[in-house]
């Protein structure tokens, strides 16, 4: 069946996500020390990570629902610290606006630019990344985020959500991601193309992953272009 959409993750295949949720973290951090130097005095960056953690056995909500993960954590340190739990609020948006300030791989911009020339794109992402404070909204028609959706990839759910929501056949639609396990193979047990974007250069040599056969593999999204 012809190819007709091309689902995208976000994190890790369009920017690098680790330095952006450390500086979202540290800019977090900074201002509860200016803000309500109670709790920062007690709670550091890695002590915070430590409770996160900790957390997400407690509700299954947190398996995919990152954005309530970190705001249940703020409001649950704040109270204990008698700070009042709004400023949980103003504390979250502080985060996602620096979570939000990523750096896109140089080849981003105009690969989407040639992309949507030829083929309909959409994302699906666990993360709560604002495609339109990143400024590139613009050129997906669908993208379903984990934490509005109600559950986080390799769930087939969220697969199928995009290509009803494009109104296409799973098998119209390639998904393209940097995670073997998350994506690619997530993709195809949903019934999907999965296409593996591998900017590292990386060889499939864990024993996780050497069942896992990429439909097609990348390394820039010009080499998704030119494949289409």
């Amino acid at each position: 069946m012809t190819l007709k959409a091309v689902l995208l993750d976000l994190d890790d295949t369009l920017w690098p996500v680790v330095p952006v949720i450390r500086r979202a973290e540290a800019v977090l951090q900074q201002w509860m020390h200016e803000h309500v130097p109670v709790v920062a005095q007690n709670y550091s960056v890695e002590k915070l990570r430590e409770r996160r953690n900790s957390l997400v056995s407690a509700d299954p909500r947190f398996q995919y629902d990152l954005w309530a993960l970190r705001h249940t954590l703020l409001r649950e340190v704040f109270q204990e610290h008698g700070v009042a739990v709004e400023k949980a609020d103003h504390a979250m948006a502080v985060f996602a606006d620096a979570r939000n300030k990523v750096d896109l791989y140089e080849d981003v911009r105009s690969g989407l630019l040639a992309l949507e020339k030829k083929i309909v794109l959409g994302t699906v992402s666990n993360g709560f990344a604002d495609l339109s404070a990143i400024g590139i909204a613009g050129h997906f028609k669908v993208s379903i985020a984990a934490y509005r959706f109600g559950c986080a990839k390799p769930d087939p759910r969220i697969f199928l959500a995009a290509c009803d929501a494009l109104e296409l056949a799973p098998s119209e639609v390639l998904y393209v991601g940097d995670d073997l396990l998350l994506d690619v193979q997530g993709a195809q047990q949903a019934g999907l193309k999965g296409g593996w974007m591998n900017r590292k250069g990386l060889k499939i040599e864990d024993e996780r992953h050497m069942h896992i056969r990429p439909d097609a593999e990348f390394a820039t999204l010009y080499d998704l272009v030119q494949w289409i």
